[in-house]
């Protein structure tokens, strides 16, 4: 534990993390609720999982106009993002004038981490302590931790041998990394792995890519943002497209096609896959076909169009081959965008070696031995993905009514009423916990919408008198059994992604995001709080 002061103030919420979800929590609470509350962040800064992940080529892949704060109008209107999608630097800076802005610095403890919350019954509240030797109290405990933010670092032999250096993208040194003249090596072809690629190829002497599974990605067609498109079509009609967007499957404001790939001709889907492709993005799946995302025939048009566009861009048919995704149906894992990322296959100092017929033996002191090879690196980036949506609660001990842990109460997998509330756990919110549409939508939009809720929640037990909110149990198993029994009928369950958590040895095999779209959710979440919040169990 640092050394550091001990205090035993008294709040009447503490939230964990400076993020989206942090900010906009604590804005709500303080500023329109009147509420005492605290937020401990570990970095030393705003920013959540933009003030870590400043790998190369870091962005966001919801467009900026749409990734944003829309609680003040004033902030909508002055803001100007300068890219068609918003990257690291500009998100950055962007929290960091919300927090100047709405001056929520001053309720914020920085290089703070939360090591335990405990719900104490004879007080009905939590105690929450920190690793700077605080100890702290508060009625309600609300978390926004990150589904992302854990860093997964895979165990490999003879990692502490390597000489050189090495990093994993969601912990990136903040003063950047030199790649000129290294020989360096990735591990790794996720969002972060196909983000950072082609720019680390631009700087680096050579750059040996370890890919373990092909991906599908679509060309972003990422460039400085339509200014004419801003201010004449985007900003007099915010509030028009923003709510599109609180009530559409995706959390953005666009256009879902109706048409069926199987009713379609070939000629039909090849234009309207070539339309996608051009414009960029994940408009290639909203704005195609409805039924690629259910019927695996259909996804086959799809897919089959995608590896036509690899083998016609990369140049070596060798190396084409290796980066055709065949044994997973495109959308079952993370939708990818990317920018020029096949085409960094044609570069001369650029080699891609697949581990998943030579795999990694072992690190060396001065590389990596697969199988078949031995490849002597100056770097390492480990773009290895994380422990999503349950790591990083397990890195806080957090333990509720009767003691129970939250580690225990997850063992098969998290269990939650709405991603919200977890049942032996009073007066605890999650922001985009498990159970929620978070990763699989635009988090801007699945954020606000929890902060709302939770906010209108806490307002409401004020003005009836109410002490303790907790998730029923029975409404708990009934939330459970309808994300899976959604995700059933999803491509999603068709792959090993980390929505299942396949990425972490034995991480328990569940479907953790809601699948039923952000619409869908925000509309159960009214018809339960019309309801008196039917499924939390509500006491004086």
């Amino acid at each position: 534990m640092k050394s550091g002061r001990t205090t035993t103030q008294e709040f009447d919420a503490v939230v964990i993390g400076a993020g989206f979800g942090g900010l906009g929590m604590l804005r709500k609470l303080r500023d329109e609720l009147g509420m005492s509350v605290r937020i401990y962040e570990t970095g030393d800064g705003v920013g959540g999982t933009w003030h870590w992940n400043r790998y190369p080529g870091a962005r966001c892949d919801s467009e900026s106009y749409i990734y944003c704060f829309t609680f003040s109008k004033e902030l909508l209107q002055d803001w100007n993002w300068s890219g068609k999608y918003p990257e690291q630097p500009e998100i950055l800076s962007y929290l960091n004038h919300v927090a100047d802005r709405f001056d929520l610095r001053r309720n914020i403890q920085f290089d703070t981490k939360v090591v335990s919350s405990r719900y104490v019954e004879e007080t009905n509240r939590w105690e929450v302590e920190t690793d700077t030797g605080d100890r702290v109290t508060a009625k309600f405990f609300i978390t926004w931790i990150g589904c992302i933010s854990t860093s997964n670092v895979p165990t490999m032999n003879g990692l502490e041998s390597f000489e050189g250096e090495w990093h994993h993208t969601g912990d990136w040194p903040h003063d950047g990394v030199d790649f000129a003249g290294k020989r360096v090596g990735i591990i790794g072809t996720g969002s972060s792995g196909i983000q950072a690629i082609p720019v680390i190829a631009e700087q680096a002497r050579s750059l040996t890519v370890f890919q373990r599974t092909p991906q599908y990605t679509i060309p972003a067609r990422h460039g400085t943002i339509d200014r004419k498109f801003l201010e004449e079509e985007v900003k007099p009609n915010y509030e028009k497209i923003l709510e599109k967007a609180r009530w559409s499957k995706s959390g953005n404001a666009v256009n879902f096609s109706e048409r069926l790939a199987l009713n379609a001709t070939a000629e039909e889907r090849k234009e309207a896959y070539e339309a996608g492709w051009t414009e960029g993005g994940h408009k290639f799946l909203w704005g195609s076909f409805k039924d690629i995302g259910k019927d695996r025939r259909a996804n086959d048009t799809a897919a089959e169009f995608i590896r036509a566009k690899i083998r016609e861009i990369v140049k070596d048919p060798e190396t084409a081959e290796k980066l055709l995704p065949t044994d997973h149906p495109l959308g079952s894992k993370r939708a990818l965008i990317d920018t020029d990322y096949f085409e960094t296959y044609n570069r001369e100092n650029v080699e891609l070696v697949d581990i998943r017929h030579s795999p990694i033996q072992t690190i060396t002191p001065s590389g990596i031995r697969t199988e078949d090879s031995e490849f002597e690196l100056d770097m390492i980036v480990f773009a290895t993905g994380f422990d999503a949506m349950t790591g990083s609660f397990f890195k806080i001990d957090i333990r509720g009514r009767n003691n129970l842990s939250l580690k225990d109460k997850w063992s098969e997998g998290p269990k939650t009423y709405l991603g919200l509330q977890v049942a032996g756990f009073p007066n605890m919110f999650m922001i985009t916990g498990p159970g929620s549409p978070s990763v699989l939508s635009n988090m801007t939009v699945s954020i606000e919408q929890h902060q709302e809720f939770i906010s209108d929640f806490l307002d409401y037990m004020r003005a009836n008198d109410i002490e303790v909110a907790e998730a029923d149990p029975n409404s708990e198993i009934e939330w459970v059994s309808h994300v899976n029994k959604v995700a059933e009928s999803t491509m999603y369950m068709l792959a090993d992604s980390w929505y299942l958590g396949a990425n972490i040895p034995g991480k328990p095999r569940v479907f953790m995001p809601y699948a039923g779209g952000v619409g869908t959710y925000r509309e159960k979440c009214n018809e339960i709080v019309d309801k008196g919040y039917e499924g939390f169990i509500l006491r004086a």
